[in-house]
């Protein structure tokens, strides 16, 4: 994209911005929380792309004034600070040019969405089921440093401590930009605390990352619906609800269903379910019609199922492997804290490079 390009969709999204300024004046946006949310965020972004476009063209202005500065200047002492000047100038204004023209690149279709996530343990037993707890809890360190909200929609664990299975939805900015790369099989290698002989034991668990649907995305009738209502149980048969409070929703057409028992209250326990029934119809919609498109974009970051193995987690040599970008991070106790930018960082870094380089041969 060259800058007259840059400088004329900037002017365009002038434009834009002051859209958004009136709309978010009119006291009745307030009313619409996911409207005023998503319009505010875009707001936001503008805003940073502007700032970060002056500050770029304030660079090319100072090496323009430089160059032609040295090209009076004979004093050796003083070509040479020019020429300093001119090299940072040059470097600083490459990295702003590249961080704009990312800003201008169109955002996948749901990276502006909340998301659902779901973490299962799969092979490994009792020991899957730690780390799921772990990964878990990283997760949720992750959300609080991102200034993201978290929501626990349902909830099991075992007499161990591990998870059997947990869903959760995060709300933020950028939150499934972000999560997207999460999604598929998390492999654990280490010695388990029950492992007497010292033997390194490999153990995986399923995390599915998906964005969050309402009804009218996905054109649901509502008599494909079908509701059962059940009553609640607790591990080793306590905290039994002595009502029908659970709650499962099945779509009839595709055969997905989805139970929830962690609320008491069965209208809210009915209100999760659909939440995740939504969430899954649409990843398998957005799946299916990915896997039509041979050159879809998604395939770089792999198709988010949960069959496929994205990263080792190697505790004995303290490493943190992400296969699909051969990323490696040596400080994974802090990964293991919640500081998942130490992998996430590099794989948006190539992301976005291989998107420049879509964009340059465009």
């Amino acid at each position: 994209m060259q800058p007259e390009d840059i400088k004329n969709h900037i002017e365009r999204l002038r434009i834009r911005e002051q859209e958004l300024a009136a709309a978010l004046a009119d006291p009745g946006i307030y009313a619409k929380q996911d409207e005023c949310r998503r319009l505010g965020g875009e707001q936001r972004k503008l805003e940073s792309l502007f700032a970060d476009f002056s500050c770029w063209e304030e660079s090319l202005r100072q090496i323009s004034e430089n160059r032609s500065a040295l090209a009076r200047e004979n004093d050796p002492e003083m070509r040479a600070l020019l020429e300093l000047d001119i090299e940072e100038l040059e470097k600083r204004s490459a990295e702003l040019e590249e961080k704009v023209q990312l800003a201008l690149l169109p955002p996948e279709p749901n990276d502006s969405k909340n998301i659902i996530v779901e973490i299962k343990p799969a092979a490994g037993g009792d020991e899957a089921a730690l780390f799921a707890a772990e990964l878990y809890r990283a997760y949720m360190h992750f959300a609080e440093q991102e200034g993201w909200k978290v929501e626990i929609l349902d909830h099991s664990a075992t007499d161990l401590g591990g998870v059997k299975d947990v869903s959760f939805s995060i709300s933020g900015s950028d939150v499934f930009s972000l999560m997207k790369y999460e999604s598929g099989v998390h492999r654990v290698q280490r010695i388990p605390t029950t492992e007497a002989g010292g033997r390194i034991h490999t153990s995986t668990v399923t995390v599915s990352v998906m964005p969050e649907a309402e009804a009218v995305e996905l054109d649901l009738n509502p008599e494909d619906l079908r509701f059962d209502v059940f009553r609640s149980s607790g591990a080793g048969g306590q905290h039994v609800n002595t009502t029908d409070s659970a709650v499962r929703v099945t779509h009839i057409p595709s055969g997905v269903s989805v139970a929830s028992q962690q609320e008491k209250s069965q209208h809210r326990n009915k209100e999760i379910a659909l939440r995740i029934l939504y969430a899954r119809l649409l990843e398998h919609k957005q799946q299916t019609e990915a896997a039509k498109q041979a050159a879809d974009k998604r395939s770089q970051v792999g198709t988010g199922d949960r069959s496929e193995r994205i990263r080792t987690y190697n505790f004995p040599q303290n490493r943190v492997t992400d296969h699909r970008f051969n990323v490696s991070s040596y400080d994974l106790p802090k990964v293991m804290e919640g500081e998942f930018r130490l992998v996430l960082n590099p794989i948006l870094k190539q992301v976005c490079e291989a998107r420049l380089e879509e964009l340059r041969q465009a």
